[in-house]
């Protein structure tokens, strides 16, 4: 019975992948559109929440938001999964999207838009691979063999991402900040971590909703880091027993989205040699190019 299920989600991946080209060259951007992409497990459950406090701020009271009692997910789609069986069209501006693509692969539309808005956000390579290595192993079908941290990161080193390359994957978003930063905001989760109040201020002046003088002094900027803090957000019961579906019979709890949200955990996971095979292949994707993740030197 268990194989039949895991058969079935099997099937509608490849039909997904099958369909998504031709969905996303004629999905439409809206001129008010806004998506939040990034390679997996860098942030982005917590950036969602943000994003989504911060443009619905004036619509919800802290006190019985939303969050406090919806699923995560349903605040912020993923374009690369509900695309697939909802009509998009029928969602009201402005419409927030999340989406784990490569730059090349979004939408054209969303590329080519002169108003949408892209918001990215990207996390040191070595605690993305704990992460997601940890949070893949969750998930991962019993009948499976399992795979070893080791073996896993041979992979990662290697460039065998779901979504590409982690290094092209980041750079391809950093270059196109860099040529056009008033439609493209690249963010370091490090440096969000560090400074949460600055880097929601900043997002929101991009997305074009700044806090005025009044909001700031009622201390509104604060009020939205404390309901999506990762404490806030780990206490919640809808985040301890809800489940979500990014395709149909494939439920996740929404527990497995939290693990423990820290910068440099991964050096409790990993081996000094996987530390420093790792930090040189960082070194050597990045030279040349102006880059640096958070917390580390340019190179």
């Amino acid at each position: 019975m268990e194989q039949n299920v895991h058969e079935k989600i099997n099937k509608q991946f490849e039909e997904l992948i099958a369909t998504l080209p031709s969905d996303k060259d004629h999905f439409e951007a809206r001129p008010t559109g806004i998506f939040l992409a990034s390679s997996l497990k860098s942030g982005t459950t917590w950036l969602k929440v943000i994003m989504f406090s911060t443009m619905n701020r004036s619509k919800f009271e802290f006190a019985t938001h939303p969050l406090l009692t919806t699923g995560l997910h349903d605040c912020n789609p993923y374009l690369d999964t509900y695309i697939w069986d909802h009509d998009v069209e029928a969602l009201p501006s402005p419409r927030l999207f999340a989406s784990h693509s490569a730059y090349p692969l979004l939408p054209k539309s969303v590329r080519e838009s002169v108003d949408c808005k892209v918001v990215y956000i990207c996390r040191n390579p070595k605690d993305v691979f704990v992460s997601h290595y940890l949070f893949a192993m969750k998930l991962r079908p019993p009948m499976l063999p399992p795979i070893s941290m080791e073996e896993a990161f041979d992979l990662f080193c290697r460039g065998v991402c779901e979504y590409g390359p982690y290094f092209e994957h980041v750079l391809g978003y950093w270059k196109a900040s860099l040529e056009s930063p008033g439609k493209i905001l690249f963010l370091k989760y490090e440096e969000m971590r560090k400074e949460p109040v600055r880097y929601v201020k900043q997002l929101a002046e991009f997305l074009g909703e700044p806090f005025s003088a009044e909001e700031e002094k009622e201390g509104v900027i604060e009020e939205i880091v404390k309901l999506c803090s990762f404490e806030k957000l780990t206490s919640l019961e809808v985040n301890k027993t809800g489940k979500v579906a990014f395709v149909p019979e494939m439920l996740i709890s929404n527990d497995n989205f939290f693990r423990k949200g820290q910068v440099g955990d991964s050096k409790n996971h990993l081996t000094p040699e996987m530390i420093e095979r790792l930090d040189k292949i960082t070194e050597e994707k990045l030279k040349g190019t102006g880059f640096a993740f958070g917390e580390s030197k340019k190179y």
